[in-house]
Formats: C-alpha cells, sequence, structure tokens
C-alpha cells in the first residue's frame, strides 16, 4: 500500500489553529517523500569463488507509516572492478524484504547465513541457517532457555567460531518463574493453569533503563548448528552482565576461550543506552571441546567450571569492542576511560592492544598498550581524538595490522586507517569534504562506505590505494546506486540548498579556561543559494542532546525537510560536543545552562551580524539536551526566539534527578566531575535547590516565546512529568503553548509515525509564527 496516503490532511489538520488544510496537506505531502527515502544500515562481502569479482550484500530501512514499523531489506549486487579507475555494481533487480529478522550475521567463509528472529511475544527465538539456495536448518529456541537475543549494537555479540559448527551469542536471562496465586494457597513458580488462580508479580529487577525495559540479565549462550542445541556459558557471576562476545583464535588442543565485555552491577543498574560511562572489562572464559565421530568440534558437558573467568583489562577502567588481529596475536579494543573516570556520559575514546597468550597462559598477560591516547587538545586541522560508536567484525586491511575506523573529526564523520602496531594514524576520506563518511564494509583492501551531507542524501562510495606503496593516498569511487534514487521533488529542493561550517569564537574567554575551551566551536549552517535579494529565510536554531553528543554534517531527513521549506538551519556545536578534543567537552559539567547557553548566543549573533540571519525570525528546536537548552534560552533570551520547540526537554533538574535512569548525569553536568563522588539515590536540599538554579524552569517568570513540546509517555531518561510540568507552568502564565504526548515512544521519539508527526507539527508551529 502507498504510504503517500498515510496521512489523510482532512482528519488531521482539524487539530491545528489558524493553518489552512491546503498548507497542512502540502507539507504532509512532502514530508512523506522526505520519509520515504531508504536508509543504509550496513553491509556485507562475499568472495565470488570463480575470481570474477566480489558478492555483496546491503542491509536497507525504510519507514513505513502505515505499519508504524521499519521494512528492512536486503539487496545484493556484484562488485566487478574493471581496472584502477573504475568499478561496477550490478544491482539485483529488486531487494527482498527481511520480515521479522532481529539479526543477519554471515559466516567467516561466507558460505553460511544466520537469521535470528525474535519474536513479539513468548514464542521460541528463530535460529535460521541458509546456504547459498536455501533454508538448511532451523532451530526454535524455547524461552525457559533463553529470551530475545540482543540485536541492539551495544550488548550485541554474536560470533561464528573458525571451523562454523559453533555460535557464541548474547540473549536475555530467563525470566524468573512468578508466583502462582489460587484460592486459598499461593505454589511458588507454579505453571498450573487453573481458572481459579492467577500469575503473581514476583520481585523486582533493576534494568538497563531507557530502551532497555524488562532487559535484566544479557547473559552468553552457545548453540551448536549441527544438533540445535544450546548451552549456557558457566562460571561467569551473575553479578556481571555480558556483551560484545567474540571467539578468540584456536589453540592447539581442545580448549577454546570466549572474550566478552562485562558490565558489573551488584546493586543498581543505571541507565547505559548513550552513556560510556559505565565502567567495563574484557574477560575471557575457556569453552572445552571434544571431537565427535564425524569429526567435528563439540561442547563438552560442563566444560566452563574448570576454568575461572578471567579479568583481561584490569588496569583501565572501560574496554569494549574486542577485535583479534588476523594472525590471532594481538588483541585490540576501545576505551572510554575519559567518560568513565570524568563521569560524563561520553567523552574522547582510546584505543589499545594486548598480546594474547596463544598457549592459555593468562598468568603471563603483557601490559595494555595505548595504540591511540586520549587527544587533549588538538592543533587546528589535527586528529581531535578517537570518537567511535562501533567497529566492523572486520576490519583489517591485508597486512594484519591495519584497521580502519569510522571516527568523528569536528562537526563531520570521516574514515581513519590505524596501524596498531606502529601506531600511525590516517584521515583516509577527503580533507577537502565537509561531508560525513560511514564505513560499511572492505572488499579486500578497498572500501565500500558512505557519504552525505545535509543537502545531500546518502551515495555509496568505493575507495582504493592509489598508491600501495604509500597507503595515505586514497581515491574515491562514486557507485551509481538505485538505494540512493529520491523522488525528483526531493531531488529538486536540495539542489537549491548549500551547507558550510562555521568555527565560532568563543565570546569572553577567561583566563582559567583551558586551551582546547578557548578554541572556536563549530556551526553547520544551511540555507538556500539561489537568493537573489538581501533577504534572509526565517532561521531555525537546532540543539544535540547529551550534551557530549555531536550534530554530523551527515544526511538527516527530518532536518532536510525543515530546510527546504523555508528556513536556513544554524546546527550549534557548542563546547561540551564531541570530536573537538577532550579539554573542550570537559568544560562544560558544571557549567551547563550557562556556557552552552552562551555559546548558543554567540553562533546565533555571528550569523545575524555576517548578514545571514534576520534577529526577527529565529526559532529554535531540540531534543534532551537540546531540549534542556531550548527551555533555557526562552528564558534566559526572551526576546531573541519568535516560536520555539521541545521534543523531550529537560525542564527541571531537581524533579528529573528522582525519576530518571541516570540520576548520576543530574550531578556530573551540574556539579562537574566532582558530582560523580557526590551522587547519591537520596538528594540533599542543598543539592534540589543547586539543580533548580541549574534548570530552565528557574527562567520559567521571564519566558513568552510560544512553545510546542513533543514529548514520549515512555521515556525512561527524561519522564514525561519533566516536559508536562514545564508546558503547564507556561499554560498558567499565559505563554502560547501546543503538547503531543506519544503513548507508546521512548526517549527518541523514533517510531515512524511519531517522528513524521513531530516533524510536520514542528513545520506548521515555526511557519505560524515566521509569517
Amino acid at each position: 500500500m502507498d504510504a503517500s496516503k498515510a496521512a489523510p490532511a482532512k482528519q488531521l489538520s482539524s487539530v491545528l489553529d489558524a493553518t489552512t488544510e491546503e498548507e497542512y496537506a502540502s507539507l504532509s505531502k512532502l514530508l512523506q517523500e522526505f520519509t520515504n527515502i531508504s536508509s543504509i544500515d550496513k553491509a556485507w562481502t562475499f568472495n565470488s569463488g570463480n575470481g570474477n569479482g566480489t558478492q555483496a550484500m546491503f542491509s536497507i530501512s525504510q519507514p513505513n507509516l502505515l505499519a508504524n514499523k521499519r521494512k528492512k531489506f536486503m539487496l545484493s549486487t556484484v562488485i566487478s572492478k574493471e581496472n584502477e579507475n573504475s568499478v561496477t555494481f550490478q544491482w539485483a533487480p529488486f531487494p527482498v524484504e527481511m520480515t521479522g529478522a532481529s539479526a543477519v550475521v554471515p559466516s567467516p567463509s561466507g558460505s553460511k547465513l544466520l537469521v535470528v528472529r525474535n519474536p513479539e511475544n513468548e514464542s521460541p527465538i528463530q535460529f535460521e541457517l541458509w546456504s547459498q539456495s536455501q533454508l538448511e536448518k532451523e532451530f526454535h529456541v524455547p524461552q525457559t532457555v533463553h529470551g530475545s537475543v540482543y540485536a541492539d549494537g551495544w550488548f550485541e555479540g554474536i560470533s561464528w567460531n573458525s571451523d562454523e559448527t559453533l555460535i557464541a551469542y548474547v540473549a536475555e536471562e530467563p525470566s524468573p518463574s512468578k508466583p502462582t496465586f489460587s484460592l486459598g494457597s499461593t505454589k511458588g513458580g507454579s505453571s498450573d493453569k487453573d481458572c481459579n488462580s492467577w500469575k503473581g508479580q514476583g520481585d523486582w529487577e533493576e534494568d538497563w533503563g531507557e530502551t532497555y525495559a524488562g532487559k535484566r540479565q544479557p547473559s552468553l549462550f552457545i548453540i551448536n548448528i549441527n544438533s540445535g542445541e544450546v548451552q549456557a556459558v558457566k562460571g561467569i557471576p551473575k553479578s556481571l552482565s555480558v556483551g560484545q562476545v567474540v571467539w578468540a583464535p584456536l589453540n592447539e588442543g581442545l580448549h577454546q576461550y570466549l572474550v566478552f565485555v562485562g558490565w558489573a552491577s551488584e546493586t543498581r543498574k543505571l541507565g547505559i543506552k548513550y552513556c560510556y560511562n559505565r565502567p567495563c572489562a574484557l574477560y575471557a572464559v575457556r569453552v572445552s571441546l571434544y571431537k565427535s565421530e564425524a569429526s567435528e568440534l563439540e561442547l563438552k558437558e560442563s566444560s566452563f567450571e574448570d576454568f575461572p573467568v578471567v579479568n583481561l583489562t584490569e588496569s583501565i577502567s572501560s574496554a569494549f569492542f574486542p577485535r583479534f588481529s588476523p594472525d590471532g596475536k594481538f588483541l585490540v579494543f576501545l576505551s572510554a576511560k575519559s567518560s568513565v573516570d570524568s563521569g560524563a556520559h561520553s567523552a574522547t575514546d582510546s584505543l589499545h592492544r594486548i598480546d594474547w597468550p596463544t598457549n592459555g597462559n593468562f598468568s603471563s598477560l603483557e601490559k595494555i598498550v595505548d595504540v591511540i591516547p586520549v587527544v587533549q587538545c588538538a592543533e587546528d586541522d589535527c586528529f581531535p581524538g578517537l570518537y567511535s560508536s562501533s567497529i566492523l567484525s572486520n576490519p583489517w586491511l591485508s597486512d594484519g595490522c591495519t584497521m580502519l575506523l569510522s571516527s568523528i573529526w569536528g562537526s563531520s564523520q570521516v574514515i581513519i586507517s590505524v596501524n596498531v602496531s606502529s601506531g600511525e594514524l590516517l584521515r583516509i576520506t577527503p580533507a577537502e569534504s565537509n561531508f560525513s563518511w560511514s564505513l560499511l564494509t572492505l572488499d579486500g583492501d578497498n572500501i565500500i562506505a558512505v557519504s552525505s551531507s545535509p543537502v545531500d542524501v546518502p551515495q555509496v562510495k568505493y575507495g582504493y590505494f592509489v598508491d600501495k606503496a604509500n597507503k595515505g593516498t586514497w581515491s574515491w569511487l562514486n557507485v551509481s546506486s538505485p538505494i540512493s534514487r529520491c523522488p525528483e521533488k526531493v531531488k529538486s529542493l536540495l539542489s537549491s540548498l548549500q551547507f558550510s561550517i562555521m568555527k565560532i569564537p568563543v565570546k569572553g574567554v577567561s583566563a582559567n579556561l583551558t586551551k582546547g575551551a578557548q578554541k572556536p566551536f563549530e556551526a553547520i549552517f544551511v540555507s538556500s543559494s539561489h537568493k537573489k535579494d538581501c533577504s534572509c529565510d526565517p532561521l531555525i536554531v537546532v540543539l544535540h542532546g547529551g550534551p557530549h553528543s555531536v550534530s554530523l554534517s551527515s544526511y538527516s531527513k527530518s532536518l532536510a525537510f525543515l530546510s527546504s521549506v523555508g528556513y536556513s538551519l544554524l546546527i550549534v556545536n557548542y563546547r561540551g560536543s564531541l570530536g573537538c578534543g577532550e579539554e573542550a567537552l570537559q568544560s562544560l559539567p558544571g557549567k551547563v545552562g550557562s556556557q552552552d547557553v552562551n555559546d548558543v548566543l554567540t553562533a546565533i549573533d555571528h550569523v545575524i551580524d555576517t548578514g545571514l540571519a534576520n534577529p526577527s525570525k529565529v526559532t529554535v528546536v531540540g531534543g534532551s539536551h537540546g531540549g534542556f537548552l531550548t527551555t533555557h534560552l526562552i528564558g534566559q533570551a526572551p526576546d531573541k526566539f519568535v516560536a520555539a520547540a521541545a521534543r523531550n526537554p529537560v525542564c527541571n533538574l531537581a524533579l528529573m534527578v528522582g525519576t530518571t535512569d541516570i540520576p548520576d548525569w543530574c550531578y556530573v553536568e551540574s556539579y562537574g566531575s566532582k558530582g560523580k563522588d557526590s551522587f547519591t539515590e537520596s538528594p540533599s536540599v542543598e543539592d534540589l535547590t543547586h539543580f533548580h538554579s541549574k534548570s530552565p524552569i528557574s527562567h520559567i517568570s521571564k519566558v513568552k516565546t510560544p512553545t510546542i513540546f513533543l514529548l514520549g509517555a515512555q521515556d525512561l531518561r527524561v519522564p514525561v512529568s519533566n516536559g508536562l510540568q514545564y508546558a503547564r507552568a507556561l499554560r498558567e502564565k499565559g505563554v502560547e503553548t501546543k503538547v503531543i504526548v506519544f503513548p507508546n515512544d521512548v526517549h527518541g521519539i523514533e517510531r515512524p509515525q511519531s517522528d513524521f508527526e513531530s516533524f510536520l507539527n514542528i513545520g506548521l508551529w515555526f511557519k505560524k509564527y515566521c509569517k
């Protein structure tokens, strides 16, 4: 069914004051065109076997407004590199929908494909094993063995062993049995069904917070793909939640090791989504095998109990994304030790290496080697530090010691190469490009990536060495792809836009600021390229959350929609954002509501003073900490903005600290790094007073800006009470206010219908007040 019929204008336009049906219908139709553009999520390459090029699969997704879900597809292609300057992708005529697929993981040889399907109810988890021509095997694992397999990108870990007979993976531990109550008695954990009985709730247990509601204990399991037998990995302490499992290289003999990340939680589980400040370590556990009659490796019963779990990274407070070198001699991992040690929810990463004991003797582990240390203050245009949110399962070039990573560099994402032996680091995407690049997969020593900008939809790129003797020289080819096609209307609108990345000097630099905090911060400016007169389009100031996050110079369909309907965008990466070194980032904790607010006002004044914006038509939108800034700005600069939009905003820290999944965030951002040590579940009167003084609600008496609130009722990060309290207070004082609550949405408000309604209403709200 055509998604363009998803939003009948006559039914919905009645809720909009002073907005014509024609205008509503026009914006709704245009937003649907932007919404329908597909995204590229992952890619894999496979040797064709006949020497004629490479086969590849692309995982793509598209919002389905009617179903209110994202549809997932697979699109195949054959890659032929005819000569050094030419590559051809022969795409399949149509993609294939992957209905219900939670995870897709090819085997190391590429001869098998695992598809995992998590149910939406209490049905078994399905494991499907595909060959090139058919479904070879299917196993149904009941939820008495384990719950859903993690496919979240963080706890997620699905790893084939070297001979492709065993798969290790992370799944939710089985739910504890609940008491059954009947008229006259209580039976613990009874499964008897009786019309005179009912299931109770049992003891409440902590979960991992936002987007992990009900997820209590990620645990480690192994499935034998020949028999379908599933075993839980024993010997791991219950206090550890596990994730990101990989098989270690095969040792001599019949002992093999699994390496995984463990997060300890003795009492309270604090929210982990977007929070890299949760201490974690790499652990190894031994798996004993025996050879079956068919000479295949099988698991021994109770084989995990003879060997204690070993902490491989005791000397560092954070270790995750473990990757073994192709020769198995060393183990590389990322660390967020800066985040853990300071308390900031995200900060500058570091990359490390340990030599792997191929003899299984972990008592002789060498020290951890720093490959990329934390960059405190980068020189102009130099590497600003490592900011990487994922690593390919196989990130290695053929030399066996060079790995490729995506990393944030200022307001852009780039691809870098790192020699983990020498520490040599190179930016291999074009230095002159302000586009953002995302690494998808490798084709031998060549790269398949995606490049986009705020005004350019994602485009597949193919990178290769120009000079193999000098690995710093790369060339990039455009790949014609059906995935990047978009409607002619969208293409025409985007072609009339331009963007730049601005350097904004810091105002009022004080002597007690670190060198990194004194450096200019960045903002992305998107505007029309066809203006013939001196008039300026209305301005939307766009503010990211976090605060230790970043707005990238990549394509966003929501922001592209807003810029296509007559607005310039000022997307501010205030100090405290990722991508600019640790000193600039750490300058913000303790100064939220002041330093970040002043940076935004400085950026706005910059574009006004340079004639790029009309001071009488400035609006502002932000979510989470961006909503914190939005509601601060309309209180601290009440005459600056004609309209505002806040998505799940932090408005009152004193209210939030007792209801959020990350109460430690309130302490660190309000007090600075010392808040990490003073955090308590029972804040004092002095704490609550301090939180209130740092909050937007302390300035509410001055607010007069018409404001729209978009709130997710299932938000565990900034519970809906925060936004509702502030919106009600605005209404009480007569400020024009609109509130939309999405009953089933969490913090991100990302369900397709909610995201659509959210940005459609933001566009209409701003249009109403910018006339």
